[in-house]
């Protein structure tokens, strides 16, 4: 059961990522307006943009039946772990409506708002196939620990643990937008914008630099929770690698943001920039999760 979760996590996350090479390459409408079929066609003609679309299908209907399987198998074989069943049941539901979001989009054309929600759904449905090998795991390795253990989690960190999560859903979800109104040439360099601090506020260049901003506030947030799980939870060192890893693939992920800029002027460099960018996110986001979940379970 762990190493299907461990399938299905991993399948989820290219699923993820080739969602970002689809946007990234133009390739929404390689399939034209058909759905399931491409093009009217089970094999469609070869070009880049159809196969690119294509494979993106084909990906997710492979991941959706191993979503299934994973939702199965937990359901039978560990009922009595209602957590392992909430994060099965979780990445199968943001699966199928990420899917159907995903048909929609091909079939009418959706507004940059609703296909960011796309990606912000995916991201969910990632970030719940985490969930749920980690908890196979600890189950496995015998390490759950109960809420009655160990010093309990003080209310304050606990609502700043939930307020860092947020916030970076919010962040996500400005940088998804800014990549479905093709907005990430508004702010050339960095980290000045446009040769400015604070350039004209218009158009791509207002979404571009106020994602920017967005981002830098969300590493002073991240940095003082992280900065708490360290010192103030020194016996506990779950959470004190949850606050080091925030804090590390937070400043990865800004780093990754800059490569992003500097390297527009080159195709290959800019896509494969933005795909790290990506991934960094859905790093940032699972561990997050996993350590609002914690901060939760450990509050007695």
């Amino acid at each position: 059961m762990k190493q299907l979760a461990y399938v299905t996590c991993i399948g989820m996350f290219l699923v993820v990522l080739n969602g970002a090479l689809v946007t990234k390459t133009g390739s929404g409408m390689g399939c034209g307006s058909d759905w399931p079929l491409c093009n009217g066609k089970f094999v469609p003609a070869y070009t880049i943009e159809s196969m690119i679309e294509y494979s993106h299908r084909f990906v997710t209907g492979i991941v959706g039946l191993l979503v299934l399987a994973s939702f199965i198998f937990v359901l039978r074989a560990a009922r009595d772990k209602r957590d392992a069943v909430s994060y099965a049941f979780l990445t199968l539901l943001f699966t199928i409506i990420q899917a159907i979001m995903g048909a929609l989009a091909v079939v009418f054309t959706q507004s940059p708002p609703v296909m960011a929600l796309h990606f912000g759904i995916s991201l969910l449905a990632f970030a719940s196939s985490f969930l749920l090998c980690v908890v196979l795991r600890r189950y496995e390795r015998g390490t759950v620990v109960q809420a009655d253990q160990g010093r309990p989690i003080r209310a304050e960190f606990r609502y700043g643990v939930w307020f860092t999560l947020l916030y970076t859903y919010i962040v996500i979800y400005v940088g998804a937008f800014v990549r479905h109104t093709d907005s990430s040439g508004g702010c050339m360099g960095w980290p000045l914008c446009n040769g400015e601090w604070i350039p004209e506020l218009s158009g791509g260049t207002a979404i571009a630099f106020w994602h920017r901003v967005a981002a830098a506030l969300l590493f002073i947030v991240v940095a003082i929770m992280a900065h708490f799980a360290y010192h103030n939870h020194k016996d506990n060192r779950e959470i004190q690698l949850c606050g080091i890893w925030s804090l590390a693939l937070c400043a990865a992920q800004i780093i990754s943001g800059a490569f992003v800029v500097l390297s527009m002027l080159d195709a290959n460099l800019f896509l494969l920039a933005s795909l790290l960018h990506t991934t960094l996110i859905c790093g940032l986001f699972s561990v997050l999760c996993h350590m609002s979940i914690r901060v939760w379970q450990l509050r007695k």
